[in-house]
């Protein structure tokens, strides 16, 4: 997964990626270098007490060790801008993924595991790739490198690298075998506690109401210790690699200077060659060093790659028309026919051949049970989910046949649960129309009962909005959200429950308000509340996902139980007749 990923984002930086190679070269090649002009100047200038020599040779390595450093940088920096561009290409990916896919998709992953996967996990991948550039590119170079220049120097002696590299080589996979399993534990772990710290920032009014500080503070604690338990582990492993591998190094250094020194005092071996020889075997050790330390990065980065690979393989059972509809001959009509809708892996269905038609110039109104499906049946509408059965047509044509873009401009929905983004009043209004102007918005601010309360708040228009619009009570969140939907102005109005935290009053007013400005518009009610629907050209009543009626109040007072129950709950036998 993680080969498929970084071979796919970095595919356009091919140029890049070369000039890194090229200079990691140069740079890796005059380090190796350097060890033998310092043998040289050692066994021919300082034991032979030849100064210029040495002052000669000396000049050589200044040259050698700046265009090591001018490689080192040129290196650094292609490597660095080409790993920051990778890590903002596959959160654009990412990013680009989850705006296409429908409600389904986004409640299997859930909200907290998207946004740890485009960040976290990300930036695992990325700090990977800037490593890779950084030290791993030269790893190889330098370990293949000081091998053949140590065979140079004295190749008995180099025959200690025959068991030094397996054992260091071993130790550290060794290692990393129990380090990858803690690492995918980990970004599990990360995923629930930003699930909780969601829910109890998103729900801090529900647990001060409820005096549930001490049962959330010790939920948070639970999830946060399983999180650094994990991690604990995993770091004791870290931490036990950098001394195995230090211990190693420095045991062969040792090894090195005891048989070296007896060789030189054979006459086998110079100076020099075991002051390069011991150079070598350094650098030798550091490549796997480094090498090390980046399969340390990799087990953890090949899990953030697959929770990644996971969101971009994954399509949207939404999908867009191949060849999709882009005019409408027919303006306002909305049509069911025979609608069926399942979730994934649910036993039962949540509609069950669902007929419902709506025209313009008429309010149709859902009413039913909690749990009977309403708010599922609109949100087929505008695609929010695809219907498993039957078919939802707009003006004659099926919504899985028509431009996105059109099916958007023609049919407008204000949720359950209206939610307004950070910014200003303005802002959110011109969500659905950035061309409205500042009269279009106190209009539609004015019809859904809104305009006195942004009058009053400072700044009008510009007022700000906090995230989510909780510096907002929910009967103005309710108002703000219809008054954005009429600046978009739609055909086809839908409206989920969206009158419930209103008075009866507001709603009332709000009501009789709308009835003169979209006449000629079709509009879909979703309520719970008798006294919003009563007055509708047509109820439909549904109950565990059924039709079981449809009519006017009247008439379905007169014919049809399960509405007649839902009334007589919320009016008495006399408010019902009035």
């Amino acid at each position: 997964m993680l080969i498929q990923l970084l071979r796919g984002h970095l595919r356009p930086y091919k140029s890049a990626i070369a000039l890194v190679v090229l200079f990691q070269f140069v740079q890796t090649l005059a380090t190796l270098y350097l060890p033998t002009l310092n043998a040289d100047i050692i066994d021919n200038g300082v034991v032979k007490g030849d100064t210029g020599y040495v002052m000669r040779i000396g000049g050589w390595m200044l040259v050698v060790t700046l265009a090591q450093i001018a490689a080192q940088i040129v290196a650094v920096y292609f490597g660095a801008r080409t790993a920051m561009a990778v890590g903002r290409d596959v959160r654009a990916s990412i990013f680009g993924r989850v705006q296409e896919f429908s409600a389904r998709e986004v409640g299997q992953f859930g909200a907290p595991s998207l946004i740890t996967r485009t960040t976290n996990d990300v930036q695992q991948i990325q700090m990977l790739v800037l490593l890779t550039f950084t030290l791993m590119v030269s790893a190889p170079i330098m370990c293949v490198g000081g091998i053949v220049l140590a065979l140079r120097q004295d190749v008995p002696l180099s025959a200690m690298l025959l068991v030094i590299v397996p054992i260091l080589v071993g130790v550290v996979a060794v290692i990393i075998v129990r380090m990858r399993p803690l690492f995918r534990s980990m970004q599990v772990k990360i995923d629930r506690v930003n699930t909780v710290m969601r829910e109890q920032i998103t729900g801090i009014r529900v647990i001060r109401a409820f005096v549930r500080d001490e049962r959330e503070r010790d939920r948070y604690e639970v999830s946060n210790d399983e999180l650094t338990d994990v991690s604990l582990r995993a770091g004791k492993l870290m931490a036990l690699m950098f001394p195995t591998v230090m211990l190693i190094v420095n045991m062969s250094s040792v090894a090195v200077l005891w048989f070296g020194g007896h060789r030189i005092d054979s006459g086998a071996m110079e100076v020099g060659a075991l002051t390069a020889f011991l150079s070598y075997l350094m650098q030798i050790l550091m490549s796997i060093m480094m090498a090390t330390f980046m399969f340390v990065m990799i087990p953890r980065a090949e899990v953030c790659a697959e929770r990644i690979e996971e969101v971009l393989g994954t399509e949207s059972s939404v999908k867009l028309p191949s060849a999709p509809v882009t005019e409408l001959s027919r303006h306002g009509y909305l049509e069911l026919e025979n609608v069926d809708f399942h979730y994934p892996g649910a036993e039962a269905a949540v509609l069950n051949g669902v007929a419902l038609t709506a025209r313009p110039r008429e309010v149709t109104a859902v009413i039913g049970s909690t749990g009977s499906g309403k708010t599922t049946l609109l949100n087929l509408v505008p695609r929010l989910f695809d219907a498993t059965g039957g078919r939802v047509l707009v003006d004659g044509v099926d919504v899985r046949d028509l431009d996105p873009g059109l099916l958007a401009k023609t049919v407008g929905l204000v949720p359950q649960k209206p939610y307004l983004f950070s910014g200003t009043i303005g802002s959110n209004l011109r969500y659905g129309n950035p061309d409205a102007t500042d009269e279009q918005l106190w209009e539609a601010l004015e019809i859904a009962q809104a305009r006195d309360f942004v009058e009053r708040m400072e700044g009008g228009l510009d007022a700000p909005i906090a995230q989510g619009g909780t510096n907002v009570s929910g009967g103005q969140r309710q108002r703000l959200a219809i008054a954005r939907v009429l600046v978009h102005r739609p055909e086809i109005y839908l409206f989920d429950d969206s009158f419930s935290a209103l008075d009866y009053a507001t709603d009332a007013a709000l009501r009789s308000a709308l009835t003169d400005h979209i006449a000629d518009a079709t509009v879909v009610i979703v309520a719970q509340r008798v006294s919003t629907i009563r007055d509708a050209d047509r109820i439909v009543v549904l109950d565990d996902g059924r039709v079981v009626g449809t009519g006017t109040h009247t008439e379905l007072m007169d014919t049809n139980p399960t509405y007649r129950e839902i009334v007589l709950s919320q009016l008495t036998e006399q408010e019902a007749a009035a």
